[in-house]
């Protein structure tokens, strides 16, 4: 959808790490590195970015590690979202509801491939810091056939995720005693699109 709208799947996998990474910074190589594409075609897109308004490009100045000093050989500048650009709340709205797009895609092939009770998008794709994972999964899984489609999902959104699986019995156990990592998820930000025991706003943002 992303990709017909601004007509470059560059463009698009550039746009979502930094409308889903607003508070953070990113040199040419570590892009390119990251989102498996030529240099050149980040090169380009980056200065497309920036001279539309959208991004921000800083000069290196004193680079504390030989690393950053060889680094900064090659990668002149940190690039980062303009959150004051007049149509960055726009754009962001547009990438998250992509995301929700292609996290119900993910849905429909999981349930083909198992049965989960309770799966919650969460971390960066829901605007929560304060949780330690991007995708809970509870259940009874296949590995073999779930981390293929994770896969796919990180491909579609362009960018790593971390996730979490446990099943059910743990799940409810450490919902029952408060467990931090599990208290952040679900009274945190979240995108519930599977609840099948606790209903809790189910494909809402919270």
């Amino acid at each position: 959808m992303l990709t017909k709208l601004f007509g470059s799947q560059a463009r698009v996998k550039l746009l979502k790490v930094f409308v889903l990474n607003q508070n953070e910074k990113f040199y040419l190589r570590q892009l390119a590195r990251d989102l498996k594409m030529q240099v050149n075609s980040v090169r380009r897109e980056l200065e497309n970015l920036q001279s539309f308004g959208l991004l921000i490009a800083d000069e290196h100045r004193d680079l504390p590690t030989q690393e950053d000093q060889e680094r900064n050989k090659t990668d002149k500048k940190y690039y980062h979202v303009d959150q004051d650009f007049v149509l960055f709340p726009e754009i962001k709205s547009l990438v998250v509801k992509s995301q929700i797009l292609s996290s119900n895609e993910f849905v429909q092939k999981l349930k083909n491939a198992c049965s989960p009770k309770v799966l919650i998008l969460s971390g960066t794709l829901a605007n929560n810091s304060k949780s330690q994972t991007d995708i809970l999964l509870v259940g009874r899984f296949n590995r073999e056939k779930i981390i293929p489609l994770i896969s796919e999902l990180e491909e579609d959104l362009g960018r790593e995720l971390n996730y979490t699986i446990m099943d059910y019995r743990e799940y409810r156990y450490r919902v029952d005693i408060a467990d931090f990592f599990i208290y952040n998820i679900i009274h945190g930000k979240k995108i519930v699109l599977v609840d099948d025991e606790i209903a809790i706003n189910k494909g809402k943002v919270k």
